[in-house]
């Protein structure tokens, strides 16, 4: 190698590798996908490659562009070991050595699109979509399988079997290992958003287990929409980046000291991030000055709304459903009735809302739905209907997964007594 630093300490080597692992390891294993073809021989490359850092390094120098040194590290020893196991089809011997001869060239101008392209082939519609959230966190996000495991509450063996499946699908399907084309890209970029979406969800309102919220998903989500924006700074990548700030900005007011729900409308609004808040803001007016809306930025823009209100009656109600009428038209669906209903019963009263609610229920679409339940007990029980609202907080709860959840059911049913 060239461009050596000297000699180099074997703690400091660890500390400096400790610190690119953490830093860079996402990028290198998108650029040896590329290179190798194969996740699996990709992700032996990357382990190889730093250990071979960690034999070379405090004798050599730590070198002047370290990740192209370990993606040649990484490749040339998986071609190497390919060869050796006599299965030399598995990779492309048009990228010879010399495609790295100076690694400081041309790594750098392409391991950016890496990434990208390794966010797009995870993302791919025609894996199913537990696979592609499991997949994108273990090989973009760096997360190890019983931590997704954990994250999701699934056994580790089943959320690694998903893994396994994805990655046959994108060897059985050949799912090409690039950024789509222009004219495909709206289409694929909603996968992407879509599993982010899902792993933010999962983390700001957990759908089962002991605690509302899981936040090592939440940042992991934004991290990745914090990626996917600055690769690709569509207007709907951008609304979802400013919608999933704005929500995590209410973190710390969402629960009490004890664990307990804390409805919106009674947050301590203090403890409100307000970095994240005006980061998000920011981001929703850049995308809405674009004027391309679509169903996350439009999200956003009512999470904004809420987000800038000095106190909940402060709340501009008549702009939510505003919004929430865009937001029906680009997206239809009885989930966005019922949010829409419940911003209703706020400009207009409960009654209001309780008729839409009542005529979804009605419709079937929502039977099973805990906070459909929910939401028309809380507003029988704002309209003076006590009864309906005991049955209607008893059927959440006997919905609801979430303990937290239950929790609150049970002590509204309990103050209905």
């Amino acid at each position: 190698m060239k461009q050596m630093t000297g000699e180099a300490p074997a703690k400091g080597v660890r500390r400096r590798l400790d610190e690119l692992y953490r830093e860079e390891s996402g990028r290198i294993l998108a650029t040896l996908i590329r290179l190798l073809g194969d996740f699996d021989v990709a992700e032996e490359a990357l382990h190889e490659a730093f250990r071979a850092a960690l034999e070379r390094w405090p004798v050599d120098g730590v070198p002047a562009n370290p990740r192209a040194w370990l993606v040649s590290a990484g490749k040339f020893r998986a071609i190497d070991a390919l060869r050796r196991m006599e299965k030399t089809e598995r990779f492309d011997e048009s990228l010879a050595p010399a495609e790295f001869e100076d690694p400081a060239e041309r790594l750098d101008e392409s391991i950016e699109d890496d990434r990208l392209r390794l966010i797009f082939t995870c993302c791919h519609p025609l894996i199913p979509i537990d696979g592609r959230v499991a997949l994108t966190l273990r090989e973009v996000c760096g997360l190890t399988t019983e931590e997704i495991a954990r994250a999701f509450l699934v056994p580790a063996p089943t959320l690694a079997q998903r893994i396994v499946r994805a990655k046959a699908k994108i060897s059985e399907e050949r799912i090409p290992y690039q950024v789509p084309a222009q004219q495909d890209l709206p289409g694929r970029l909603d996968a992407v958003l879509r599993v982010i979406y899902l792993v933010f969800n999962e983390g700001y309102a957990a759908s089962s287990g002991p605690s509302l919220t899981r936040q090592d998903l939440s940042e992991e989500a934004i991290r990745l929409g914090r990626l996917v924006t600055d690769l690709l700074p569509e207007a709907e990548a951008i609304g979802l980046l400013a919608l999933m700030l704005l929500q995590e900005s209410r973190r710390a007011a969402r629960t009490s000291q004890t664990g307990e729900i804390v409805l919106l409308q009674d947050q301590d609004r203090s403890l409100w991030h307000r970095g994240m808040i005006d980061e998000g803001v920011q981001l929703v007016r850049r995308a809405l000055a674009t004027r391309r809306y679509g169903p996350y930025l439009i999200q956003a823009a009512i999470a904004g709304t809420h987000a800038t209100a000095s106190e909940a009656g402060a709340t501009d109600w008549r702009r939510i459903v505003s919004l929430y009428d865009i937001l029906l038209h680009l997206e239809p669906s009885p989930v966005v009735e019922l949010n829409r209903a419940v911003a209703v019963a706020m400009r207009d009263g409960p009654e209001s809302g309780l008729a839409i609610i009542e005529s979804l229920l009605s419709r079937g679409d929502l039977a099973d739905y805990h906070l459909a339940h929910s939401a028309h007990a809380d507003l029988c029980r704002r309209a003076g209907r006590f009864e309906a609202a005991r049955t209607s907080y008893a059927r959440a709860l006997a919905l609801a997964r979430l303990e937290p959840e239950r929790r609150f059911l049970a002590q509204r049913i309990q103050d209905l007594q």
